[in-house]
């Protein structure tokens, strides 16, 4: 919102000058304060842990309790089995440097790998909680000399200090710090135990040491007093809700959509977004407000779906309102329903992943951050793509972006339960697909394009529209949304070396390889796109190897009996008939300039 600012009179009053373009105070991280602030109290803590290790070893070391530590020790020692030696070997090394350092590392990865899960907050809260404890722990042992206790120690007595315990110090900052992760970032029923279990490994660790004749109690102490102030230090600056680096005000989106609304834009199509709201929190429905904003659309109407109706019924009432342009907010299943309804319309469409696969968002090479992709659409040019439309037994004709299939792949879908979506992402499919290897082979009957059946089996069929899916695989490398054709892939493997060959042909990303049966002889039909039609030809039965393609502009599929089946990731129940075909050019999507 642009503000007047008062000239200076005589005597020098009077607001000062505004701030340079770009320097908004309410936008900034201030993350060189807060680093700042993080380093003043990392000495403080540093101090504050030897300064009570040199009072343990000096002045109070002949008070209680230090005068009793020898005795805990020892009586620990006395009590030793074989299998509590066993027990205290396996919880000491979960405060080992390199189960400490590998595990810090498995977990920092996911944090910022796992998709939908990138938490960045978060990692560097962990890694820099681990790290403090452990620069403190070296300081601290080199200015604090004290020995291990007078007992038959159970491991190799290392060059550090008995104080502190690094093995309880690092326990704590890691196990403490995933709990404070656990309960602020996951909402199951189980979060409380486990946050409860994380914790209760460092005392655990602390107690094996004991047992182990490694430390004294006050090492212990001294240990979990490092771990934990590490983590409120850090946390102070890196976590959510912290007071340390400055944060936007809580009207920032506010000020900004209303300083992009005063700004002149040329006229703009009237738009409406559907948005799937199971899968869009406040803060991106903020983001994309200020996006469509800046692009000129102001007073834009959000449109949330619901489960009765999954954006059909809300994108035909917005064209009926007058809407020029719809953007989609969601997963496969929520841009399969509002495709379905924009088919033949010519009304554009802006993609804007939320869910998922985003598996058509992923094949155009659009932003998978939904405010990126929203500005990359909207400052895009229109672009015609085909759509399947697709019918079968218990279910109505339906578009489809992306693909639909039958066998293993469905099965996959219903087994995935929301929340491992939700909690995993796309890897929660992968493991609900172990559960459909054990279900038989379907066997079907394929007619493409009018041509002779053809009789198959197979571990799951696919008819696609785009060729590549999540981690790079390429189920149907051939595949194109603007070429005029579906494409048909009959996935067959057997034994171990068919998986493999399989899992080659997936993860090679390349056109057919040796394994997959190439669709003719007899040159490319008119007007798709260079490839052959498989109604044109096909190869001998023998040549078919795990995995089997073909292109065709109509497919019939029949099974021998039941099998379940899905369309652009949303299962439609098990059934004995599949049946698709193209509808070229059927749907317009507002892309980026490059990608044409």
């Amino acid at each position: 919102m642009e503000t007047t600012v008062p000239e200076r009179g005589a005597g020098g009053r009077g607001a000062p000058a505004p701030r340079r373009p770009g320097r908004s105070p309410a936008l900034s991280s201030g993350t060189g304060k807060a680093a700042a602030r993080v380093a003043a109290f990392a000495v403080c803590q540093a101090a504050l842990v030897a300064g009570a290790g040199l009072l343990i070893t000096g002045p109070a070391r002949e008070l209680w309790p230090m005068t009793a530590e020898d005795a805990v020790v020892e009586a620990l020692v006395d009590a030793r089995t074989a299998t509590l030696t066993t027990a205290s070997t396996v919880v000491s090394a979960l405060g080992d440097t390199g189960t400490v350092v590998g595990l810090t590392l498995l977990v920092c990865l996911a944090l910022v790998l796992v998709p939908r899960l990138p938490l960045w907050r978060e990692t560097v809260f962990l890694a820099a909680a681990v790290s403090l404890q452990s620069a403190v722990f070296l300081l601290v042992t080199a200015s604090v000399d004290r020995t291990r206790p007078d007992v038959e120690r159970l491991d190799d007595s290392p060059p550090t200090s008995s104080y502190t315990s690094g093995h309880t110090g690092a326990a704590t900052a890691l196990y403490a710090g995933l709990a404070v992760l656990v309960l602020s970032r996951v909402r199951a029923p189980w979060r409380a135990p486990l946050a409860a279990l994380l914790l209760l490994l460092p005392l655990l660790v602390g107690l094996a040491r004991l047992y182990r004749g490694m430390h004294h109690p006050t090492d212990v102490a001294g240990g979990l007093m490092n771990g934990s102030l590490s983590l409120l230090v850090v946390g102070r600056a890196a976590l959510a809700g912290h007071s340390w680096a400055a944060r936007p005000p809580a009207d920032a989106t506010d000020i900004a959509v209303a300083a992009a609304e005063q700004r002149p834009a040329p006229v703009r199509k009237q738009a409406a977004v559907i948005v799937n709201p199971t899968v869009t929190d406040a803060a991106t429905r903020d983001r994309l407000r200020l996006v469509l904003a800046q692009h000129g659309h102001h007073d834009t109407p959000f449109i949330d779906t619901t489960a009765q109706d999954p954006g059909g019924g809300q994108t035909a009432g917005a064209l009926r309102a007058g809407a020029e342009l719809i953007v989609v907010c969601g997963g496969d299943g929520t841009v399969r329903t509002v495709a379905d309804a924009l088919a033949g319309t010519g009304v554009p469409l802006v993609l804007v992943p939320c869910g998922t696969g985003n598996l058509l968002a992923r094949n155009l090479g659009l932003p998978l951050g939904p405010a990126d992709a929203l500005a990359a659409g909207l400052a895009g040019e229109p672009r015609t793509l085909d759509l399947g439309r697709i019918e079968g037994d218990g279910f109505p004709t339906v578009h489809f972006t992306a693909m639909a299939g039958a066998g293993l792949d469905a099965a996959m879908l219903e087994e995935t339960s929301d929340r491992a979506k939700s909690a995993l992402g796309w890897p929660a499919y992968v493991l609900a697909g172990a559960k459909g290897l054990r279900a038989p082979r379907m066997r079907l009957t394929v007619s493409l394009d009018g041509g002779p059946e053809l009789h198959r089996t197979a571990r799951m069929v696919l008819i696609a529209n785009i060729g590549t899916v999540q981690a790079g695989a390429a189920p149907v490398p051939a595949a194109r949304p603007d070429d005029g054709l579906l494409d048909l892939a009959v996935f067959d493997p057997r034994g171990a070396g068919g998986w493999l060959r399989a899992a080659g042909v997936l993860l090679r990303g390349g056109g057919r390889g040796g394994d997959a049966e190439e669709p003719g002889a007899n040159g490319p039909a008119p007007g798709t796109g260079g490839r052959d039609t498989a109604g044109t030809s096909r190869a001998a039965d023998s040549a078919r190897g795990p995995v089997e393609f073909h292109t065709f502009r109509r497919a019939e599929l029949s099974f021998t009996r039941p099998q379940p089946r899905e369309v652009d990731g949303d299962p439609v129940g098990p059934g004995l008939r599949l049946a698709a075909e193209v509808r070229p050019g059927a749907l317009t999507v507002l892309l980026p300039a490059r990608e044409r």
